[in-house]
């Protein structure tokens, strides 16, 4: 009887970090998968929902492979699913975002082997020139068109005919901050019991306010979603004095969620920051210069954005450090606690001019 296969475990990349060679047997396993030939040179770019590596060919950017992280996606159909809306976005809208790129089998989803004998679902995208706006001083400046291109997703969501084998996980309120969140209870954070009761009654009131919106998953409210459109998730291409134009990457946590969680996503880790009242109105600016957005949707998306950064807690205590910059990581606590006393002072405060 042959032994089953070990699971796949994040702990082989313990030893890897950021910019760091990838470890042989995912080199080896990427040439292989996408029948590379010379020169081949893989380095990490963040561990987080998955581990993603740049791949350079005889020193040239050739593109980025992405391995599912273990337990995050329920099936390679899910993969399939977010491939099938990158692709559909890219034909149908014109959304700037790189392309999958095939195997030497043809298809979109390749397998890797670690040294273990566990097995790792993997995917590729184009390589995209340019700088994550998350290492930018002045993030603000884009939000505009931020919001804008968020407005295009969700137009063409709102009327794409979604193929028949589409499977992606839903992104409900239980999902955020239930105490099976999908990235972790925002609970198991290091907190005082002060400070998590500032954060329940928080969540209480998001809830609250979600509730008395009717927000629920009718199709006014709920479709697929990017989910996680933060600046470490924007890239700018271009003369960065002259015109720079903004690629869209990492649609690894889009599924079926509430729209306007799009926009508690892009002030992701930044809403404790003085500029994010500047963030949150350039955004409606771009957003509502395609989709219309009334008084009490953006009363609907503060409260989204109030859950966004107890989820985004949450995930702080199932993710590595390195995931975010230093500066975030070490706010993102304290930084949470403010932004909840500042709403529940004023349900609206991140969205008045």
């Amino acid at each position: 009887m042959t032994a089953p296969s070990p699971e796949a475990h994040l702990d082989v990349f313990d030893d890897v970090s950021r910019g760091d060679a990838a470890p042989q047997w995912v080199r080896s396993g990427i040439v292989a998968a996408w029948d590379l030939s010379g020169d081949v040179e893989a380095s990490l770019i963040v561990l987080s929902e998955n581990v993603t590596f740049s791949v350079r060919v005889d020193g040239a950017a050739a593109m980025v492979v992405r391995l599912a992280r273990p337990g995050y996606i329920v099936s390679v159909e899910h993969l399939r699913g977010e491939l099938q809306w990158i692709e559909a976005l890219r034909r149908d809208a014109g959304i700037p975002t790189p392309s999958p790129v095939r195997g030497g089998n043809g298809d979109l989803v390749q397998v890797l082997v670690d040294d273990l004998g566990a097995t790792w679902s993997a995917v590729a995208f184009d390589f995209v020139a340019g700088r994550m706006l998350e290492d930018e001083q002045n993030v603000a400046d884009h939000y505009r068109e931020i919001g804008r291109l968020t407005a295009m997703l969700h137009e063409h969501a709102s009327s794409w005919v979604r193929p028949e084998s589409f499977t992606r996980f839903s992104w409900d309120l239980d999902d955020l901050v239930g105490a099976h969140a999908r990235w972790g209870d925002w609970r198991a954070a290091d907190l005082t019991d002060a400070e998590c009761a500032v954060l329940e009654d928080a969540e209480k009131r998001a809830r609250a306010v979600l509730a008395a919106h009717g927000v629920d998953r009718s199709p006014a409210h709920f479709g697929v979603i990017h989910g996680d459109l933060r600046p470490s998730n924007v890239m700018l291409t271009g003369d960065p004095f002259g015109d720079v134009a903004l690629t869209i990457i990492d649609f690894d946590d889009c599924g079926f969620g509430y729209y306007l969680y799009d926009f508690a996503a892009a002030l992701t880790f930044y809403e404790h920051r003085p500029e994010a009242p500047l963030m949150a109105r350039r955004w409606i600016d771009g957003y509502t210069s395609i989709r219309p957005l009334s008084q009490d949707d953006l009363d609907v998306a503060v409260a989204l954005s109030m859950i966004r950064r107890l989820t985004m807690l949450g995930w702080a205590t199932t993710h590595r450090a390195d995931a975010l910059p230093a500066d975030l990581w070490v706010e993102n606590l304290p930084g949470t606690i403010e932004v909840a006393r500042r709403f529940l002072v004023d349900e609206r405060w991140l969205t008045r001019p």
